[in-house]
Protein backbone atom coordinates (compact mmCIF):
# COMPACT_ATOMS: atom_id res chain seq x y z
CA UNK A 1 0.00 0.00 0.00
CA UNK A 2 2.88 2.37 0.80
CA UNK A 3 4.16 2.19 -2.80
CA UNK A 4 0.72 3.10 -4.12
CA UNK A 5 0.59 6.11 -1.82
CA UNK A 6 4.02 7.21 -3.05
CA UNK A 7 2.79 6.79 -6.64
CA UNK A 8 -0.34 8.83 -5.91
CA UNK A 9 1.72 11.51 -4.12
CA UNK A 10 4.04 11.89 -7.11
CA UNK A 11 1.16 12.05 -9.60
CA UNK A 12 -0.60 14.58 -7.36
CA UNK A 13 2.33 16.93 -6.98
CA UNK A 14 3.16 16.74 -10.69
CA UNK A 15 -0.44 17.77 -11.43
CA UNK A 16 -0.31 20.51 -8.82
CA UNK A 17 2.93 21.87 -10.24
CA UNK A 18 1.49 21.82 -13.75
CA UNK A 19 -1.18 24.22 -12.52
CA UNK A 20 1.32 26.27 -10.52
CA UNK A 21 3.65 26.67 -13.50
CA UNK A 22 0.90 27.51 -15.99
CA UNK A 23 -1.15 30.00 -13.94
CA UNK A 24 1.39 32.87 -14.02
CA UNK A 25 1.91 32.26 -17.75
CA UNK A 26 -1.83 32.79 -18.25
CA UNK A 27 -1.52 35.94 -16.15
CA UNK A 28 1.20 37.21 -18.53
CA UNK A 29 -1.15 36.64 -21.50
CA UNK A 30 -3.97 38.29 -19.56
CA UNK A 31 -1.96 41.45 -18.85
CA UNK A 32 -0.37 41.70 -22.27
CA UNK A 33 -3.67 41.34 -24.17
CA UNK A 34 -5.96 43.50 -22.05
CA UNK A 35 -7.12 45.33 -25.16
CA UNK A 36 -8.58 42.13 -26.67
CA UNK A 37 -11.89 41.56 -24.84
CA UNK A 38 -12.68 38.24 -26.51
CA UNK A 39 -9.27 36.82 -25.70
CA UNK A 40 -9.56 38.05 -22.10
CA UNK A 41 -12.83 36.22 -21.59
CA UNK A 42 -11.24 32.96 -22.74
CA UNK A 43 -8.17 33.49 -20.53
CA UNK A 44 -10.35 34.26 -17.50
CA UNK A 45 -12.18 30.96 -17.98
CA UNK A 46 -8.89 29.10 -18.39
CA UNK A 47 -7.47 30.71 -15.23
CA UNK A 48 -10.57 29.84 -13.22
CA UNK A 49 -10.81 26.23 -14.39
CA UNK A 50 -7.08 25.58 -14.04
CA UNK A 51 -7.09 26.85 -10.48
CA UNK A 52 -10.39 25.39 -9.25
CA UNK A 53 -10.59 22.10 -11.14
CA UNK A 54 -6.94 21.06 -11.44
CA UNK A 55 -4.86 23.06 -8.97
CA UNK A 56 -7.02 22.86 -5.85
CA UNK A 57 -7.82 19.12 -6.07
CA UNK A 58 -4.17 18.33 -6.91
CA UNK A 59 -2.99 20.41 -3.93
CA UNK A 60 -5.28 18.57 -1.53
CA UNK A 61 -4.34 15.20 -3.01
CA UNK A 62 -0.67 16.09 -2.52
CA UNK A 63 -1.18 17.22 1.07
CA UNK A 64 -3.31 14.22 2.05
CA UNK A 65 -1.07 11.65 0.37
CA UNK A 66 1.99 13.28 1.95
CA UNK A 67 0.34 13.08 5.36
CA UNK A 68 -0.50 9.43 4.69
CA UNK A 69 3.13 8.73 3.81
CA UNK A 70 4.26 10.23 7.10
CA UNK A 71 1.59 8.30 9.01
CA UNK A 72 2.30 4.93 7.36
CA UNK A 73 6.06 5.38 7.73
CA UNK A 74 5.53 5.59 11.46
CA UNK A 75 2.81 2.98 11.92
CA UNK A 76 3.82 0.41 9.32
CA UNK A 77 7.60 0.65 9.37
CA UNK A 78 8.16 2.02 12.86
CA UNK A 79 10.13 4.98 11.51
CA UNK A 80 9.16 8.34 12.95
CA UNK A 81 10.20 10.62 10.10
CA UNK A 82 10.17 13.63 12.39
CA UNK A 83 13.05 12.05 14.34
CA UNK A 84 15.22 11.21 11.30
CA UNK A 85 16.70 14.69 11.04
CA UNK A 86 15.57 18.17 10.16
CA UNK A 87 15.01 17.39 6.48
CA UNK A 88 11.29 16.69 6.93
CA UNK A 89 10.79 19.86 8.96
CA UNK A 90 12.55 21.85 6.23
CA UNK A 91 10.52 20.14 3.51
CA UNK A 92 7.25 20.89 5.28
CA UNK A 93 8.29 24.52 5.76
CA UNK A 94 8.88 24.89 2.02
CA UNK A 95 5.63 23.06 1.27
CA UNK A 96 3.85 25.60 3.49
CA UNK A 97 5.51 28.41 1.51
CA UNK A 98 4.38 26.69 -1.70
CA UNK A 99 0.80 26.52 -0.40
CA UNK A 100 0.95 30.25 0.40
CA UNK A 101 2.26 30.89 -3.12
CA UNK A 102 -0.59 28.83 -4.59
CA UNK A 103 -3.18 30.75 -2.56
CA UNK A 104 -1.59 34.02 -3.76
CA UNK A 105 -2.25 32.86 -7.34
CA UNK A 106 -5.96 32.83 -6.57
CA UNK A 107 -5.83 36.38 -5.19
CA UNK A 108 -4.01 37.49 -8.34
CA UNK A 109 -6.46 35.57 -10.53
CA UNK A 110 -9.38 37.31 -8.87
CA UNK A 111 -7.84 40.77 -9.19
CA UNK A 112 -7.12 40.13 -12.87
CA UNK A 113 -10.68 38.89 -13.41
CA UNK A 114 -12.23 42.02 -11.90
CA UNK A 115 -9.73 44.39 -13.53
CA UNK A 116 -8.05 45.67 -10.36
CA UNK A 117 -4.60 44.12 -10.82
CA UNK A 118 -1.73 46.56 -11.01
CA UNK A 119 0.86 43.86 -11.76
CA UNK A 120 2.65 43.74 -15.11
CA UNK A 121 3.36 40.86 -17.45
CA UNK A 122 7.01 41.22 -16.45
CA UNK A 123 6.09 40.76 -12.79
CA UNK A 124 4.23 37.55 -13.59
CA UNK A 125 7.19 36.24 -15.59
CA UNK A 126 9.38 36.76 -12.51
CA UNK A 127 6.74 35.39 -10.13
CA UNK A 128 6.64 32.22 -12.20
CA UNK A 129 10.23 31.41 -11.11
CA UNK A 130 9.34 31.09 -7.41
CA UNK A 131 7.82 27.58 -7.64
CA UNK A 132 10.84 26.32 -9.59
CA UNK A 133 13.11 27.23 -6.70
CA UNK A 134 10.68 25.69 -4.20
CA UNK A 135 10.44 22.49 -6.25
CA UNK A 136 14.23 22.11 -6.30
CA UNK A 137 14.45 22.59 -2.54
CA UNK A 138 11.51 20.30 -1.69
CA UNK A 139 12.74 17.43 -3.87
CA UNK A 140 16.28 17.86 -2.51
CA UNK A 141 14.96 17.56 1.04
CA UNK A 142 13.47 14.16 0.19
CA UNK A 143 16.22 12.70 -1.99
CA UNK A 144 19.36 14.09 -0.36
CA UNK A 145 18.12 14.53 3.22
CA UNK A 146 20.97 16.92 3.94
CA UNK A 147 20.38 17.17 7.70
Amino acid sequence: MYSWIIWFHIVSFVSWFAAIFYMPRLFVYHKEHEDNAGFLEVVKIMEYKLYKYIGVPAMWATILSGAALIYFSTSEYGVNLFKTGGWLHAKLLFVAILIAYFVSLDFMRRSLANGTSNKSGKFFRFYNEVPTILLLIIVAMVIIRPF
